[in-house]
């Protein structure tokens, strides 16, 4: 099976997860995962996807979908953020799909792991945690979320691609992140 029509097949199946809530009980804010647009989001990625044979890739120009996964230490209550060398901001580790990449999560677990320096991260079972569309200087990416949990005693290295790895209790991560990390800590959060 094509890195395509992996990603055809996880968005086909997908509907996002419904973590059972904490500090959204009792307000008026969307469930976690179940925000708005989700769902939209999903469809707009299936168009993008049958419309664009080469819609995995960076040189998708209208663009591309992209992996991302947040790091997460459970135990500690916290996340690992990379600031973006490129970008200068503090997000997940995520980022393009290669041709060597078999599946969606495949390709989300190996920038976690390259970006992170990380071995032993593991995905949360269930598949994504929540899809982001955003624009980028090469394109725009449709960016597919999932969560990758870090072994006891994990040691981070930073790669080329960042100027700063640092892990934020869950409650910090507003303080430097903007909205979409904010989102998926949330979810994860929640889910966990």
């Amino acid at each position: 099976m094509s890195l395509h029509a992996d990603a055809t097949h996880v968005l086909e199946r997908w509907s996002p997860p419904v973590p059972t809530p904490r500090a959204w009980e009792g307000t008026e804010r969307d469930t976690p995962g179940t925000g708005p647009g989700q769902e939209q989001l999903r469809a707009d990625y299936l168009r993008h996807l049958s419309e664009h044979p080469d819609g995995m890739w960076k040189a998708c120009r209208s663009g591309h979908l992209t992996a991302s996964a947040l790091v997460v230490d459970p135990a500690a209550g916290r996340v690992l953020l990379t600031l973006h060398r490129k970008l200068g901001l503090w997000l997940q580790t995520g980022g393009h799909c290669e041709p060597a990449d078999a599946t969606l999560a495949g390709a989300a677990l190996r920038e976690a792991t390259e970006e992170s320096g990380i071995a032993g991260l593991e995905l949360l079972a269930g598949g994504p945690v929540r899809l982001d569309r955003h624009h980028t200087p090469c394109a725009w990416h449709l960016d597919t979320q999932y969560a990758a949990v870090a072994p006891a005693g994990a040691v981070t290295a930073v790669s080329e691609e960042s100027l700063d790895l640092r892990w934020f209790a869950f409650d910090e991560v507003a303080q430097v992140a903007d909205a979409s990390v904010v989102r998926l800590t949330e979810d994860v959060r929640a889910l966990l």
